[in-house]
C-alpha cells in the first residue's frame, strides 16, 4: 500500500450559509489539492465534521468526491466509532470499490483498555478490508500504546498502516523501530510530519496540507530524498500557521484559511463555531507573512 505515501489530506466539509453541504466549494477544494501536489484524499474524517452529517449527506459527499476526483488520486474513507459491532457492520456494508482503505479512529469516550483496543481492531480486521488504525488520544481519551499497535501489525496484515497522533513523539519512533515489514506509519500531527518522516514514516494525513498542498508535499518529498535542511526551511515557515489553526479546535482554523483563499465559505455546524475574531485576525496576518 505504498500508494498511500506522502501527503494525504483530511478534507473539510464546506457548508453554505443555511448549513447545507456546499458541493461547489467541495469541488474547488478537491481540484485545488489535485492541482497542487496532494498525494491522496481522506473523505469523512474528523476534520470533515462527519459527526454532524446525516447518513444521506455522507453518501452524497462520498459520491461527489469520487466523481470529481475521477480516479486521479487514491481515496481513503473514514469509518469509525465506539460500538465495535456497528463499525464492523458499516465497513462490511460500505461500497469500498473506489477506496484504497478505511481510516478507523479508535473507540472514543468509553475508554477501553489495551486489550479492548486490540479486540476492537481485531474485529475490524476480520472484515478482510484494508484498515488504517487511527490513534488520537486528545480526542478519544485513550492512547493506543505502541506495543498494542505492534501486536496488531504483526497479527493482521490488512491492518497495514497507523495514523499516529499521540502527543509523545517517542511513541512514533518506537513503532517505527519495532514494526514488522509491510506495516507503515504516517503522522496524524501536522507539526510532527517532518521529524517522523525523516525517522522512517510514510508522510502525513494532514489538516494544514489542504490549504498549503504544494508546500507540504514538497517538504515531505524532500524528507524522502534526505534533503533535511531544505525540508526544515519549509517546516519552519509553516509552524506558526499550523499551531494557529488548532488554537480553538479543528476545523475552525483551517476553514479560516480556506475561506481567505476563496475556496470555501466560513460556516461550521454546531457544536462547532467559527474561529474568534482575534484568532481569525492572527491567521490572516500569518497568511500574509507566508
Amino acid at each position: 500500500m505504498s500508494i498511500l505515501k506522502g501527503v494525504g489530506v483530511a478534507l473539510v466539509t464546506p457548508f453554505n450559509e443555511d448549513l447545507s453541504v456546499d458541493f461547489d466549494s467541495l469541488t474547488k477544494l478537491v481540484e485545488y489539492n489535485i492541482d497542487n501536489g496532494t498525494n491522496y484524499l481522506v473523505v469523512l474524517g474528523t476534520t470533515a465534521e462527519a459527526a454532524t452529517l446525516s447518513a444521506e449527506e455522507k453518501k452524497q459527499v462520498i459520491e461527489h468526491i469520487i466523481k470529481v476526483n475521477n480516479k486521479r488520486l487514491p481515496l481513503v474513507l473514514g469509518i469509525g466509532g465506539n460500538d465495535t459491532l456497528d463499525v464492523k457492520k458499516q465497513i462490511e456494508e460500505a461500497d469500498l470499490s473506489a477506496f484504497e482503505a478505511v481510516l478507523s479512529v479508535s473507540p472514543y469516550y468509553n475508554k477501553p483498555n489495551q486489550e479492548g483496543l486490540y479486540q476492537h481492531y481485531k474485529a475490524l480486521a476480520s472484515t478482510g478490508k484494508n484498515i488504517i488504525i487511527y490513534n488520537v488520544p486528545s480526542r478519544t481519551g485513550q492512547n493506543v500504546e505502541a506495543d498494542t499497535t505492534i501486536r496488531l501489525a504483526k497479527e493482521f496484515p490488512n491492518l497495514f498502516l497507523i495514523k499516529e497522533a499521540a502527543p509523545n513523539i517517542l511513541q512514533y519512533f518506537d513503532i517505527l523501530r519495532k514494526k514488522p515489514e509491510g506495516f507503515s506509519l504516517v503522522s496524524g500531527d501536522d507539526e510532527y510530519t517532518l521529524p517522523v518522516t525523516l525517522a522512517g514514516g510514510d508522510g502525513v494525513i494532514s489538516v494544514i496540507g489542504q490549504a498549503y498542498p504544494k508546500e507540504f508535499s514538497t517538504m515531505v518529498q524532500l524528507a524522502f530524498e534526505g534533503k533535511v535542511k531544505e525540508a526544515y526551511e519549509i517546516h519552519n515557515k509553516l509552524v506558526d500557521i499550523t499551531r494557529l489553526i488548532f488554537a480553538e479546535g479543528n476545523p475552525c482554523g483551517i476553514k479560516v484559511i480556506l475561506t481567505e483563499k476563496g475556496i470555501i465559505k466560513n460556516y461550521l455546524r454546531l457544536p462547532l463555531v467559527k474561529a474568534s475574531e482575534g484568532l481569525h485576525a492572527k491567521i490572516k496576518a500569518e497568511m500574509a507573512n507566508l
